[in-house]
């Protein structure tokens, strides 16, 4: 035989995929709905990422916010505008007290005034007004814009008059929402919009004066259209904190810890799915490739036995490989192309969700080049496999103890066989670099590829073990079993079963669908109580303790009011010294040397709702130590640890507290304003004043500020619920969409498998053949049939689910959410593989228990 040719080879190949159609279609089926669900899960995902954190920068009105309490030197001034001429938006957001009188009322009102650029400010998110109309078009250098609630305390309308400072206001409208009140101040008093040209001409602003400065800023997007990365946003936050030491630099992501936790959560779940569907993709790939050359041994056989080389063949297998890689990632292109028009669709319909589709050509590319490798790096050693293959053996094969020589010895033949150490290691690098592509984490490629050899090394051992036993149980079963269910046990390690590798597939892809599962389940049910409807919404500040009781009362009675109140006791203090450096020496990590002075502490026995610990532990309910509890973040400011010593000053009073725990509140409560935290006893006997919380109906806040204002005038009453309800409603859509991608790579993880399954019909022919030859009826072979199916998927879902909750406790620990095992999903899941296995492996079998056996053999 003359040396193949590339075009020769291709026409073989061409001409045994149109002779096998049918046996390739469940390879083709597993590339397509592997590449299908990686890129529609990808690309949607990214998509609804990048819609995501839009909203999130509405919250915040910018990308990045730098607080100040003093304004910047010459030297910052300087930074400040050689950022801006880098095409980086800026805008100062002045914020201070200041009273306001009107002719209607003789005493003048404390207010909290907001100065801002109309033109520029918000650069993300909308100023809702009342009547409606754009912020830029109604607050101007004569007017302001103010809060319902100094309408009530003043008796005032729109359109009267508001003096402020030395100048006298018009106003223009309500300010229903803004959209970074989550992110201002917030001070006592009803809430004042004014333009800057206002403040100025207030006369307010002098040398000395209390007023906080936040800086706005917008990064611009690039040329390209992509929306703004994080490294640009990254990258900006850096610069700023060493160009303003005594600033609090936070970016859109640290607005909401809700919100931000609610955004890692779901990039790290969404990149675990497609993770996943590139896995099982893969295995289904592996399974019914293997199964096809399996059919094709005779041919191997014969045209070895004429003269081709093994590498010629190899040849003629390999170009068939890239073909149906080539076929199967188009055709997975299309799929997942459709789903990523489709799901916003669907779920701007179901579930409100707005996501506008952006088809990604780099996550088009990545699905077609991963369907591709994964094609030819999970057929690598079948192929290699080929150069051992000998005629006589094919021949004789009905009479050996084993036929299948893709999987006999494989361990000796790894040990021996150099190239298949090679094709090994080329899976894992390949697998390594596609996980680091779709995670953008080197690391995370890294130990998803080493993790997945572990867990199938495992896999493979813990099902030769199980078949081991197996067998062990029939020898001294066998004579009290019934035969049709001893045949069907016997059949899981008959020569040629291919039991082991199908267990080894079924189980790593149980354990993919099933940790999937039990990760989102988990996720959701954390974003489900960070969003809960009774959530505080609005804050009451200043309450005395004599009116603590009475406030709480009254509340009881508002019918708006839908949960019990969260009330707060605080402390005013400062701190003078840190590890027994004076605090004005102390090295400080952008905080401001001023708020020092301003600590607010608190005391609960123990950790109050939402309140996690994230080093270090709580004290005891009766401690009387002095020890202190601090914000994580704060910690990390000031430069404290557990067992760090801090000094505050309260009244004549000097504490030092030794740091015992590092806390991180999830921002939805009250109790979120405590950042300081000491035992009762360690604050007994200081002056306090409460801070309270509770949840409104958001269109019924004012009947609330009300009658807090005719009860308790002193009182200051912050209304956040539009605000809240914003960023309840983003949570709520992160959980919509989590569960249904996941939905989704469910489905496409049990389409697979059942291919896979699927794909080992041709194994079977010959048994049914010699069994219908002896006089086996269908309902026979059937029964045999479902008995051996229905312990091929008991036995990988027990393997599959164990692990899966293995690696989801894992992942969990790592997103910091509580991991709980549950029986009901876990049995659940042992029954759905089992019956998948069966229904699969009978809709795959029933063509073949239908044929004549002298059909099949003229076939063969």
């Amino acid at each position: 035989m003359s040396s193949l040719s590339y075009r020769t080879a291709l026409k073989i190949a061409r001409h045994e995929l149109r002779a096998s159609r049918g046996k390739f279609f469940f390879v083709v089926l597993s590339i397509a709905i592997g590449v299908g669900a990686l890129t529609g899960v990808r690309g949607f995902s990214s998509s609804f990422r990048s819609a995501l954190l839009d909203r999130a920068r509405s919250i915040m009105a910018a990308d990045l916010s730098a607080r100040m309490f003093q304004q910047p030197t010459p030297a910052e001034q300087k930074g400040l505008d050689a950022i801006e001429a880098e095409s980086i938006e800026i805008t100062p957001v002045t914020e201070l007290l200041s009273m306001a009188s009107a002719a209607k009322t003789l005493d003048p009102l404390l207010v909290s005034l907001k100065a801002v650029d109309p033109q520029k400010y918000p650069f993300y998110g909308d100023v809702q007004l009342q009547p409606a109309g754009k912020l830029k078009d109604v607050l101007t250098a004569d007017s302001v814009v103010v809060a319902d609630d100094l309408l009530v305390r003043l008796r005032l309308n729109i359109g009267d008059s508001l003096k402020i400072g030395n100048r006298i206001f018009r106003i223009a409208a309500v300010v229903v929402n803004e959209p970074d009140r989550l992110s201002g101040n917030f001070a006592a008093g009803p809430r004042v919009f004014i333009s800057r040209e206002g403040l100025d001409a207030s006369g307010l602003l002098a040398p000395g004066s209390h007023a906080g400065q936040r800086y706005l800023f917008r990064v611009p997007k690039p040329v390209n259209g992509a929306p703004i990365s994080d490294s640009a946003v990254a990258q900006l936050k850096d610069r700023l904190e060493k160009l303003l030491p005594e600033a609090q630099v936070i970016d859109y992501r640290e607005t909401n810890p809700a919100l931000t936790q609610g955004l890692d959560r779901a990039t790290s779940l969404l990149s675990l799915m497609s993770l996943v569907a590139l896995v099982l993709g893969a295995v289904g790939v592996a399974m019914a490739m293997r199964a096809h050359l399996e059919q094709r041994l005779d041919t191997i056989a014969i045209m070895k036995a004429v003269g081709a080389s093994s590498g010629e063949i190899m040849r003629i297998y390999l170009i068939q490989t890239l073909l149906l890689g080539v076929l199967g990632a188009v055709l997975g292109i299309a799929v997942g192309t459709g789903v990523q028009v489709a799901f916003p669709y669907v779920l701007g319909k179901m579930l409100d969700v707005q996501t506008s589709v952006h088809l990604q050509v780099r996550t088009i590319l990545t699905g077609f080049a991963a369907g591709i490798l994964t094609t030819l790096l999970f057929t690598l050693p079948p192929l290699l496999d080929i150069r051992s293959v000998r005629p006589v053996l094919i021949f004789r094969r009905a009479v050996e103890e084993s036929a299948d020589p893709f999987v006999t010895a494989f361990f000796r033949k790894v040990i021996k066989n150099a190239a298949q150490i090679l094709a090994i290691v080329l899976i894992l690098a390949g697998l390594a670099v596609i996980a680091t592509t779709l995670s953008d984490s080197a690391i995370v490629g890294q130990v998803f590829s080493l993790g997945l050899v572990a867990v199938l090394l495992v896999l493979l051992g813990a099902c030769a073990l199980l078949l081991a036993g197996l067998r062990w149980f029939l020898a001294r079963t066998r004579l009290s079993l019934p035969s049709a269910i001893r045949h069907g046990l016997a059949n899981l390690y008959r020569p040629g079963n291919p039991s082991a590798a199908l267990l080894a597939a079924v189980g790593m892809g149980v354990m993919q669908i099933m940790a999937v599962f039990l990760v989102q389940q988990a996720v959701v049910r954390e974003l489900h109580i960070s969003s809960a409807p009774n959530l505080p919404n609005v804050f009451l500040i200043d309450i005395t303790p004599g009116e603590v009781d009475g406030v709480k009362m009254m509340l009881k009675r508002q019918s708006a009011v839908t949960a019990e109140p969260e009330l707060l006791p605080v402390v005013s203090s400062r701190i003078i010294a840190l590890d027994g450096v004076p605090a004005n020496q102390a090295k400080l990590k952008n905080f401001p040397r001023r708020m020092l002075q301003s600590i607010s502490l608190t005391s609960f026995p123990a950790a109050p709702a939402g309140t996690t610990v994230t080093s270090g532990r709580w004290w005891k309910a009766d401690e009387t130590a002095p020890v202190v509890a601090i914000g994580q973040r704060q910690a990390e400011r000031l430069g404290v640890k557990v067992g760090s010593k801090v000094t505050f000053a309260a009244q004549d009073s000097q504490i030092t507290a030794t740091v015992v725990a590092l806390i991180k509140n999830d921002g939805q409560h009250t109790y979120a304003r405590a950042e300081f935290v000491m035992p009762p006893a360690v604050l007994k006997g200081l002056p306090v004043v409460w801070y309270g919380g509770v949840h409104v109906d958001p269109n019924r806040v004012g009947e609330v500020q009300r009658a807090l204002y005719k009860s308790y005038p002193t009182i200051t009453v912050i209304n956040v619920a539009q605000a809240l309800e914003t960023v309840r409603s983003i949570v709520i859509q992160i959980t919509y969409v989590i569960q249904f991608l996941a939905a989704f790579s469910v489905f496409a993880g049990i389409v697979i498998l059942a291919s896979a399954i699927a794909g080992t019909r041709y194994r079977r022919i010959r048994e049914v053949v010699v069994l219908k030859a002896l006089g086996a009826t269908r309902m026979r072979i059937g029964t045999v049939f479902s008995v051996e199916f229905a312990v091929l998927g008991l036995v990988a879902g027990v393997v599959g689910v164990g692990f899966a909750n293995l690696i989801a406790r894992t992942l969990l620990d790592r997103m910091t959410v509580p991991y709980q095992f549950h029986w009901s999903w876990t049995v659940a899941a042992l029954l759905a593989t089992s019956a998948i296995t069966v229904f699969t492996g009978w809709a795959a079998s029933f063509r073949v228990l239908g044929q004549k056996p002298l059909e099949v053999l003229r076939e063969e």
